[in-house]
């Protein structure tokens, strides 16, 4: 079998062991939750480092732009996106805080932090995920297989059964966009 084959074969097999771990009941709750926030005036905050930064912003440009339907902006910010903000607060006081300082500035009770983390271990994940808990939001995260130590600070957890951070991320982006779609439906229906 070629690399490439070998490669998609991988990735087709992380991809099968999220339908054999069926993430269903935790996706309808993570769309329940956005929904909910995103009704009520709430924002969807979302938070990433890396690939993970990308996909926050990628997430962010689904929902804000659109998907697959026209209709109205929602109220969705990604973290990593304001780079005076990440590089001042980074620079001045480290960048173990930069996304927990910015879910204390736009989060509010009722909204919902989308966590993006492939280890499920990044510091500055889990300090942001700790202010959301503190302030009362939803911690929805996607992570790798175990969900490391972000699982505990987790209302609902969507994890790639894999180790392997591009076939995690993979994963994650067969979750967001079905979640971009499931909550794009909803609003626009309801």
């Amino acid at each position: 079998m070629s690399g490439l084959n070998d490669y998609l074969v991988r990735s087709a097999a992380a991809i099968n062991a999220m339908v054999e771990r069926d993430l269903t009941g935790e996706m309808e709750r993570a769309a329940v939750a956005i929904v909910t926030a995103l009704s009520s005036g709430k924002a969807l905050l979302i938070a990433g480092n890396g690939g993970s930064a990308s996909d926050a912003i990628h997430i962010a440009g689904e929902l804000v732009g659109r998907f697959l339907r026209e209709r109205k902006a929602y109220n969705v910010i990604a973290l990593p996106a304001n780079a005076a903000v990440l590089t001042a607060w980074g620079n001045d006081y480290g960048f173990d805080t930069v996304f927990s300082r910015q879910v204390e500035a736009h989060g509010a009770a009722g909204g919902v932090l989308l966590a993006i983390s492939t280890s499920g271990n990044s510091p500055s994940i889990l300090a942001a995920a700790e202010q959301a808990r503190m302030m009362d939001m939803t911690v929805i995260s996607l992570t790798g297989d175990t969900g490391g130590k972000l699982r505990p600070l987790t209302d609902i957890l969507l994890n790639v059964p894999s180790t392997s951070t591009p076939i995690i991320q993979q994963g994650h982006l067969c979750l967001y966009h079905y979640l971009c779609e499931v909550v794009e439906a909803r609003l626009s229906d309801g």
